[in-house]
């Protein structure tokens, strides 16, 4: 894993939760103990690049930083750590390209092909801001390959043809749905189910009551049957 560091640091500039996301991390706050609520600084990150615009800038890790009560150089560690948060600039739509095996082995050299085309080179917003992409690792939807996150959703089962609409969607205003883009329910098989389909097999509500948990001790000191 290669190291990561600011590419656009920004030590002049101030970042201040709004009121909303103060809210949201002080109730991020009672999930932890008192003395622990340092342990709140992987959401309270997520949610200062979502007020900075999806991204995370020095002066923004400063803030939870303060906000915590931790030293700036921890908070560092965490954001440069996890690659879900962004030490640079994002576009609008910040679309996340799976290039892990299955993705890869499905077509995501193609799909990165489109955003080369139709965005731009990888890491750079396109010229009004409105996309950029990069590749990343596993995104766990392994099933749904290949895939594209695109800032919260995932865009799965995806052609040439697919991202290159839901990318002109966008730009359009449009909202395109996240999910299957093909005939499927989330990673259920395409068309229908290919095994398991005698439900005698498989349906519990046929199944004798358990009376007792077979090899569990019971009351009088014995073995359940």
């Amino acid at each position: 894993m290669s190291a990561r560091r600011f590419h656009h640091p920004d030590t002049s500039g101030v970042f201040t939760f709004s009121a909303e996301t103060e809210s949201e991390i002080a109730w991020w706050e009672t999930k932890y103990p008192a003395e622990r609520r340092q342990s709140a600084v992987i959401p309270a990150l997520w949610i200062a690049q979502k007020q900075n615009g999806g991204w995370l800038s020095e002066p923004a890790l400063r803030a939870v930083a303060d906000r915590l009560g931790m030293s700036y150089i921890r908070v560092y560690e965490v954001a440069t750590f996890y690659t879900m948060f962004n030490l640079e600039p994002v576009g609008k739509f910040h679309l996340q390209v799976c290039g892990t095996t299955p993705c890869m082995l499905r077509g995501a050299e193609k799909l990165k092909s489109v955003c080369e085309r139709k965005i731009g080179p990888k890491g750079k917003p396109s010229g009004g801001g409105t996309f950029s992409w990069v590749e990343v690792e596993c995104l766990g939807a392994c099933v749904n390959a290949p895939m594209v996150q695109i800032n919260d959703y995932y865009y799965e089962d995806l052609s040439v043809e697919t991202l290159e609409q839901i990318i002109e969607d966008l730009a359009a205003g449009l909202n395109p749905a996240p999910g299957p883009y093909v005939k499927r329910q989330a990673s259920a098989p395409e068309g229908a189910a290919t095994s398991l389909t005698d439900p005698s097999l498989y349906d519990g509500s046929r199944a004798a009551p358990l009376t007792s948990i077979p090899g569990a001790p019971t009351s009088d000191g014995g073995k359940g049957a």
